[in-house]
């Protein structure tokens, strides 16, 4: 049996995520201390980073999406570089339940950009003079349960208040 257009009905309901364009929104490095930075260090840098997913609705089944990834290395008290990064891509998402959407663009749209932003990052680094900087994969499960615990935390503080 089929819908009317040959596709049978199960296909058609088929939950589908869809990248439509994907993109660097803002991208900084800074070397603040160069040359002197590039030089051999006694100790290996400190290393920072910090990840966060934001995302707000372009339309009923589109989303921006964007991933802000910003990081320091630090040796002896002096910052070696910095960089920030914001990369985004635009999602179409069709046929998913309303509960499931959320944790849909704030968890599966994340990890679909982080490659490419992990390659930005380590190219902006090696271009900056230091060997590429190559991030540790990210648990974006466990990003998105601790981001949800904290809103969770504010709203029972605010309600108390």
């Amino acid at each position: 049996m089929t819908n009317g257009n040959g596709t049978p009905p199960e296909a058609a309901q088929a939950a589908q995520l869809n990248v439509l364009a994907q993109y660097i929104k803002d991208l900084s490095f800074e070397n603040p201390n160069a040359p002197t930075s590039l030089q051999q260090q006694g100790q290996p840098p400190q290393i920072n980073i910090q990840i966060n997913v934001s995302a707000i609705n372009l339309s009923e089944t589109e989303f921006e999406v964007t991933l802000s990834v910003e990081g320091k290395a630090e040796t002896a008290g002096k910052i070696m570089f910095s960089f920030e990064l914001a990369y985004a891509g635009v999602f179409r998402i069709t046929n998913v339940p309303k509960e499931n959407l959320h944790p849909l663009v704030m968890i599966e749209c994340p990890r679909l950009l982080f490659p490419f932003a992990r390659e930005i990052i380590a190219t902006a680094v090696r271009d900056g003079g230091f060997p590429p900087l190559m991030l540790d994969p990210v648990d974006f499960v466990g990003l998105y349960r601790q981001n949800m615990e904290r809103q969770m935390a504010a709203q029972q503080t605010s309600g108390q208040a």
